[in-house]
């Protein structure tokens, strides 16, 4: 009678020459290399196709479009015009000139050659934004578009209260009396814009 290691011989031998692979308990466990890699690629194409937006492409593209044929620097004037920091180019000059706009810690005129990673500070009225240069463009572009343009390292606005207007008052409320310039002087003062109380005039 043969005994049962023959029998399981036996069978593992028929099972090869059926199959031409040897059958064992390991041989289900091991994964499809091809199959299992072509999943895997297909899955990732399908999460970034979920998340490319749309409008974000299109901004990129523009931006592109933008950009200054032949690698030309673009001035600093220009630029913060383009990537909408200023209304109007001239506005952005004048900032320059009066000492506004710094690039890399440096006060610079309007013709500055800007460079890709720069940090461009411009202090406005109530506030100071702090950019990083990401492309230069010199054409003005819609605010999707600058975005992608620049990394915004500004620190948040100040809350409206405390850019309000002091020292506004209503059409025809009259000339102010002594209380209401001292009022006036105290809000000036706490604004940082007045430079102390108000001096008594000689007769």
């Amino acid at each position: 009678m043969p005994s049962e290691d023959t029998v399981e011989t036996q069978e593992t031998e028929d099972t090869v020459e059926k199959t031409g692979t040897t059958a064992g308990p390991d041989a289900a466990r091991e994964p499809a290399g091809p199959a299992t890699a072509e999943s895997q690629t297909a899955e990732s194409q399908t999460a970034e196709s979920q998340t490319a937006d749309p409008k974000i492409v299109a901004a990129v593209a523009a931006a592109e479009a933008a950009v200054p044929q032949n690698g030309e620097p673009v001035r600093v004037d220009s630029w913060i015009w383009a990537v909408r920091l200023v209304k109007t180019r001239s506005a952005g000059a004048a900032a320059c000139k009066g000492g506004h706009v710094r690039v890399n810690g440096k006060n610079v005129k309007p013709s500055h050659l800007l460079r890709v990673g720069d940090e461009v500070r411009l202090r406005q009225e109530h506030r100071e934004r702090v950019v990083v240069v990401k492309r230069l463009i010199r054409k003005r572009v819609g605010a999707p578009v600058a975005a992608q343009c620049l990394v915004d390292n500004s620190p948040p606005p100040p809350p409206r209260e405390a850019v309000a207007p002091a020292g506004v008052r209503d059409r025809g409320a009259g000339r102010p009396t002594k209380r209401d310039r001292r009022e006036l002087e105290r809000l000036r003062g706490l604004m940082g814009g007045g430079s102390g109380p108000a001096q008594p005039r000689g007769r």
